[in-house]
């Protein structure tokens, strides 16, 4: 494993990077923005078992487009994905802190398609398939999660990408409702480093047998660390990606092209 603290410090230096070029225009940072709704909408969907491509979640989206034989349950899911983030882009821009009434306003848009379950703490015992730990039963729902909201708030300190990793797997652990937990924390974990300056990540749908995994090490071995570095690679990632798009975007602003169009360049005038 990576030295976790040297990584945080690097993710750090590179946000301050990140900071100090010269923004993107609004229409780039929207286009960016809507391919990563798409794929964040794709992947959270698919780790839940959702059946529709990227390609499909993608017409949905911008097109509006009904998918043939595909369930209307997948459907509303992606809008109510949609929702839930446009959603979280609102609390970013205001600075709302993270409460229980936060998590249900989110929860309420992800389930789009069970009306009478949106935004309401569960009334049932459950239990998650191939997991090693057993939610907590329904009247312990409301006092746990007081407990994690105050816990998260404490630590004040603590380096943002730790906070939500910890925050994460509790929130899963607890359970709160009958369903749209998975697609809830992740938004959860996008709204928390939103607000801290980090961009949104995406989980992939390609990753979720890692991700399953860093569930049960935490509930065998009580050790966050993988789910941290997990998250940690995905923030270090994404910011890299960032970095690389507004530096080409400025070098075409500024005059400079790659080397590879230079050289047709050289080669045209000769």
């Amino acid at each position: 494993m990576r030295n976790l603290p040297e990584m945080l410090s690097g993710i750090d230096v590179l946000l301050n990077e990140l900071n100090s070029y010269r923004p993107l225009t609004k229409s780039e940072v929207n286009r960016l923005r809507e391919e990563f709704l798409i794929n964040f909408t794709y992947n959270s969907n698919a780790i839940e078992g959702n059946t529709l491509t990227l390609q499909e979640t993608a017409l949905i989206l911008n097109e509006g487009i009904t998918i043939g034989e595909k369930p209307l349950k997948d459907h509303l899911e992606v809008i109510g994905h949609k929702e839930a983030y446009l959603f979280i882009e609102e609390l970013v821009k205001d600075k709302t802190e993270l409460s229980e009434r936060v998590i249900k306003d989110i929860h309420t848009l992800v389930l789009m398609e069970q009306r009478e379950n949106r935004g309401v703490y569960r009334r049932l015992p459950v239990m998650i398939m191939g997991a090693v730990h057993t939610p907590p039963q329904p009247y312990m729902v409301p006092v746990k999660m007081e407990q994690l909201l105050n816990e998260y708030t404490k630590n004040a300190e603590e380096h943002i990408v730790k906070k939500v990793a910890k925050f994460h797997l509790d929130f899963e652990a607890i359970h709160p409702f009958i369903d749209g937990n998975g697609r809830t924390g992740r938004l959860i974990l996008n709204l928390e480093l939103m607000k801290h300056g980090f961009p949104p990540i995406n989980i992939k749908f390609s990753d979720r047998k890692r991700y399953y995994n860093c569930f049960t090490s935490y509930h065998t071995n009580n050790n966050p660390g993988e789910m941290i570095l997990l998250i940690a690679e995905n923030v270090e990632s994404e910011i890299n990606r960032y970095i690389e798009i507004i530096k080409m975007a400025n070098d075409i602003t500024e005059g400079k092209y790659p080397e590879e169009i230079q050289e047709d360049d050289e080669n045209q005038e000769i």
